[in-house]
């Protein structure tokens, strides 16, 4: 370990470390990123699947007596409902079993998870932390299970979001990513008008997570964006933001999806976490008027 000509341990090495998985992910690189400005008082050490594998539950816990972290913000996680779906035991192993493992490890210290809103079935929408989770799919299935798992730690910290958006390294991970990427290849693309969620910035996700740590919360918590939104009225606020890609955008219906179950309305009431914060949460409508030159 690095010291000082004093020999005193230098200011880096004598700041506490956080784990944070997912780093290559959108909002565990959010995370990682805004950490300087945000947590200036962690040492960060991005975990990256190239770094170490999840899923090699002795690797993990070697390194992590090794490092012994004395905080784990935990991303990593098969995201993708699809995905979920066409795989459903290695979306378990990633989702409930790595994440089981983790808390495990980190029973002593705090542990934050990252759950969906999709674990709720879409009946009703604005969901607060005290309603019943009912899933209608794989994914949200295994992150219903990985809540509870987490929960059982009164240390631990679940956070419960929505579609977020921004720039992630792969370019594809936020939603306003996969649309902008449709549209510059001329692709139509068809919105629901009858599905709504709870948009946010993910940079946004990373200061509400931030402070719940600096906070020392536990429990569960929602952060999400101030509004229900349909896909088609995000479409269109998208479209209006790049009118250079000449968005061909049409609406349409969840029924007509092909693909897996999809819940209606799991919006999410963050009227809980708003009191929490020093700058509450705002809409995605909100914020791009506020943040018109932020790259989204």
């Amino acid at each position: 370990m690095a010291s000082s000509p004093n020999g005193s341990l230098t200011e880096s090495h004598s700041k506490p470390l956080v784990w944070v998985t997912g780093a290559n992910g959108l909002i565990g690189n959010y995370v990682v990123r805004l950490a300087p400005k945000l947590a200036p008082n962690w040492r960060v050490r991005a975990v990256t699947r190239a770094q170490l594998d999840l899923l090699d539950f002795n690797a993990v816990r070697r390194k992590f007596e090794e490092d012994r972290p004395r905080l784990v913000i935990h991303c990593a996680a098969i995201t993708g409902v699809a995905e979920a779906q066409a795989a459903p035991a290695l979306a378990r192993r990633v989702n409930v079993e790595a994440t089981q493992r983790l808390a495990e490890s980190a029973a002593e210290i705090q542990f934050v998870f990252f759950s969906s809103d999709l674990v709720f079935d879409g009946q009703k929408g604005n969901y607060t932390e005290a309603d019943p989770v009912n899933p209608i799919h794989v994914y949200g299935e295994t992150k219903a299970v990985a809540e509870q798992i987490v929960l059982k730690n009164p240390r631990h910290l679940v956070v419960r979001t929505s579609i977020n958006g921004g720039i992630s390294p792969a370019g594809n991970r936020g939603f306003n990513e996969q649309l902008r990427l449709a549209w510059k290849s001329g692709r139509p693309t068809t919105l629901f008008k009858d599905e709504f969620r709870s948009p946010i910035f993910a940079g946004e996700t990373a200061r509400a997570v931030w402070e719940l740590v600096t906070k020392r919360c536990a429990g569960l918590f929602h952060v999400a964006g101030a509004e229900r939104l349909s896909r088609w009225q995000i479409g269109r606020l998208l479209a209006r933001r790049w009118p250079e890609l000449k968005a061909d955008i049409k609406p349409g219906s969840s029924r007509d999806f092909p693909g897996p179950l999809r819940a209606p309305d799991t919006s999410l009431n963050i009227s809980r976490i708003q009191n929490d914060l020093s700058r509450p949460l705002a809409g995605l409508v909100g914020w791009l008027t506020a943040n018109p030159r932020e790259p989204f």
